[in-house]
């Protein structure tokens, strides 16, 4: 009977830990992707024009914050004081809830915004100048990161 009792008064701890680690792990994996492809077109274009190394450099990193974002919701939630052996199960839940959302969005922003600077990347190899069309365009996927970076802070703020 006692360890039934643990189990239950666990779940919410389980939950949130599971939301604060899915939050980190995805917004990191699709960081490190949006990166690599950055990179890899970096490479690619460097052969062609490895004058233009610094703009390669700030696109190529530019899906790395999404990462960011998935820490920055990790530490919100994490310092609030909320995740303790008190939490209610709703809670436990709302933060499964933000990990997941905050994480999936965070991974897709990230590939899909390393696809947009992936190809400026390689149109300025070619000699095009389309750095700052591709910082635009890049930042669209990037809005999308954000407004799940701020649900978390509402979510966090709520429970």
């Amino acid at each position: 009977m006692e360890t039934a009792n643990v189990v239950t008064n666990s779940a919410p701890l389980i939950f949130a830990y599971l939301g604060l680690a899915l939050m980190l792990l995805l917004s990191g994996i699709g960081s490190a992707m949006g990166v690599s492809m950055g990179g890899n077109a970096t490479l690619g274009a460097m052969k062609k024009n490895p004058d233009a190394f610094g703009n390669y450099m700030l696109l190529s990193a530019l899906p790395g914050t999404q990462g960011l974002y998935g820490f920055g919701g990790f530490f919100v939630i994490n310092s609030s004081g909320v995740v303790s052996e008190q939490m209610t199960m709703l809670q436990g839940v709302a933060i499964l809830a933000a990990g997941l959302a905050l994480g999936i969005v965070a991974l897709g922003s990230a590939l899909q915004q390393g696809r947009v600077c992936a190809n400026g990347i390689a149109s300025i190899g070619q000699g095009n100048n389309v750095f700052a069309n591709t910082m635009i365009l890049a930042v669209f996927p990037e809005l999308y990161a954000i407004i799940a970076f701020a649900a978390t802070f509402i979510i966090n703020a709520s429970i």
